[in-house]
């Protein structure tokens, strides 16, 4: 079982997309807590700011914020913005890293082409999972007992039409991180899946702008939540394996748990029953709603030369 309680003061936090949405509300909370934070991320503008942002949150004198520009979707990639961030600690790679780097394009399935199934892969599995394999490199190379923060999705325990090229990569991050945390017993470095929901972010709204009517119809009364409230939740369960923000999280993930690391035998069972009993119902209305939009996603696909007439 992972210690419960970790304490980011003093820690070296490094945070894959910072400039945003939840990876600069955890960087924010972080330096709040007297952590050093590196953060990651393409757009240098965004960075900027962020790294203006975080600098407000400064506990302490000593603290050390830096920002850095690189592709973290290629080991090699993630490896050089490692190495850049140890730089300011005299080579020794941080203590943490929080994996948030990701995207959401969502479409149907027949709309998708190789390059865009490809392109999902990388915005959602490999520019987590390659940060996460330079970075653990490093770490038993080191011998530092730090931790792996996975932040993949509720749609890595479900997924509903329009997420074709998203739920597979965040299904793919809880492999990896089933195995990890397995494996990384050997090393003394604690992983951990974080599982939000909808945020209320502006890579969220940009998401929605091309989002099917159906999978918007689907989640018009989803509560979604301030990345600021998900990144809270993260850091006060970073002595847990998987994290969930919200109920229904937690319905999914012990109805879903398997073999996994429980995390309370107290809770988990009534989860899990309140999971066998609604799930089942709650997915045939899913069914039954994308049914009733069959006649109109007809339409929608012979205009667009998809469906023969």
């Amino acid at each position: 079982m992972f210690s419960r309680k970790w304490d980011a003061k003093g820690k070296h936090c490094f945070l894959t997309g910072g400039s945003s949405g939840a990876g600069l509300a955890l960087a924010l909370a972080l330096a709040k807590a007297g952590a050093h934070v590196s953060i990651v991320a393409r757009n240098q503008e965004r960075l900027r700011n962020a790294l203006e942002e975080v600098e407000k949150a400064r506990k302490n004198p000593e603290q050390v914020f830096r920002c850095y520009s690189f592709p973290v979707n290629t080991e090699d990639g993630s490896a050089a913005a490692i190495k850049a961030a140890s730089e300011p600690f005299g080579g020794r790679c941080p203590d943490a890293f929080f994996l948030c780097a990701g995207a959401s394009r969502p479409g149907f399935f027949v709309e998708q082409s190789e390059e865009s199934i490809k392109q999902g892969m990388e915005q959602t599995y490999y520019a987590q999972a390659f940060t996460a394999l330079a970075a653990t490199k490093a770490m038993v190379k080191q011998g530092i007992k730090g931790k792996v923060v996975f932040c993949s999705s509720i749609l890595g325990y479900f997924s509903m039409v329009g997420y074709s090229t998203y739920s597979p990569g965040k299904f793919a991050l809880r492999g990896l991180a089933e195995t990890l945390q397995s494996e990384f017993v050997l090393y003394g470095i604690e992983v951990h899946l974080a599982m939000p929901g909808t945020m209320y972010t502006k890579g969220y709204e940009e998401e929605n702008v091309g989002k099917p009517k159906i999978t918007l119809k689907l989640e018009e009364t989803d509560d979604g939540a301030k990345p600021e409230y998900v990144a809270d939740v993260i850091l006060k369960g970073a002595f847990e394996f998987h994290i969930t923000v919200d109920f229904i999280g937690h319905v999914f993930r012990a109805s879903s748990a398997g073999a996994s690391v429980r995390n309370s035998y107290a809770f988990d069972w009534i989860y899990g029953l309140i999971g066998y009993v609604a799930l089942p119902v709650w997915r045939k209305s899913i069914d039954t709603t994308v049914t009733k939009h069959q006649a109109e996603h007809q339409r929608y696909l012979r205009e667009r030369g998809l469906l023969s007439s």
